[in-house]
């Protein structure tokens, strides 16, 4: 480029950090504050491309920077980034009392982060107190119910689970229906769970078991914590085959040339049982695969996701 603009400069951090390169971000801002003075937006990509690789102390350097070096006043979408960071780092009490030391009051970004953090490392008892106040600030997000149904779920608190789903009920709460979409051959196909109506639908299923075999013969064990908690343990192995995700990228392994890379997009964060799935598929299939789901990219290969499985 002739110019390189804050704009081009934020991107690039961003994209960097979407896709786990959270090193190759940071030198990039390097190079940037040498030449162009940085704004707020930069520093959120910075933090979250600090957040995703797991940059604790940078995280810690640049938030503090922010008002010692450049003058900048963090903002709400700063302090979440920070919660993210430390929560994803297992630091769960520490990023609670980031919170309550905020100097601005924590909105739903804020509380959701710390709730995701409760969700990856099943910590049930404070995400019952963060959903509180999610509930309150945010009444109508059906993720934040979800989320907190599937963590009493994960650590069998099948009645707790219950109950969050009967108070969804109450406040006529509809929860969003994760989906995964693939563009094969310049058509666009999107596959909800169980989906039997997409063309070939008979033969993804054949195929799908048969993978699911010479996955679990390289020791893929599902993990039912991300199944129904109300079913018997033979469904529970069933439902999680089914997932969108494993529908997409089966489809998506028939109708591509051998050796190209798939490509899907979830909508919803990737399910953590067909994030282990993947990895296993792309060693036997020898194939790279590409997830986008709401929060970044994955990228599996040789049994191995980009991420490092930090996410």
């Amino acid at each position: 480029m002739e110019e390189r603009s804050l704009v081009s400069w934020s991107t690039m951090i961003s994209g960097y950090g979407m896709h786990g390169r959270g090193t190759d971000a940071l030198l990039l801002f390097e190079t940037m504050r040498g030449l162009v003075r940085p704004d707020h937006i930069v520093f959120v990509s910075v933090l979250s491309a600090c957040s995703h690789a797991g940059l604790i102390d940078e995280g810690w350097r640049y938030f503090n920077s922010m008002t010692s070096e450049h003058g900048i006043m963090p903002r709400t979408e700063h302090h979440a980034c920070m919660v993210d960071l430390l929560g994803r780092a297992g630091k769960l009490q520490e990023a609670k009392e980031f919170i309550e030391k905020m100097p601005i009051t924590p909105d739903s970004s804020v509380w959701g982060s710390l709730l995701g953090a409760c969700r990856i490392h099943r910590n049930a008892k404070l995400a019952e107190i963060t959903a509180k106040e999610l509930f309150r600030l945010d009444p109508t997000n059906s993720g934040r119910y979800v989320l907190l149904s599937n963590i009493f779920s994960s650590v069998g608190k099948g009645k707790e689970a219950d109950k969050v789903k009967g108070l969804m009920r109450r406040k006529g709460v509809k929860r969003n229906d994760g989906f995964t979409v693939i563009e094969v051959k310049n058509r666009v196909y999107k596959f909800l769970v169980g989906d039997k109506t997409k063309p070939q639908s008979s033969q993804i299923y054949v195929e799908l078991e048969k993978l699911m075999a010479r996955i679990k013969q390289e020791g893929y064990v599902p993990d039912t914590n991300f199944a129904l908690h109300d079913v018997e343990e033979e469904m529970k192995e069933r439902s999680l085959a089914m997932h969108s995700e494993k529908l997409a990228i089966v489809f998506g392994l028939m109708n591509s040339a051998p050796g190209s890379v798939i490509r899907i997009h979830k909508n919803l964060r990737v399910c953590g049982d067909c994030h282990n799935a993947t990895k296993y598929i792309s060693k036997v299939t020898k194939r790279e695969i590409v997830v986008r789901d709401s929060r970044r990219f994955h990228h599996f290969m040789d049994g191995l996701c980009s991420c490092g499985d930090y996410w």
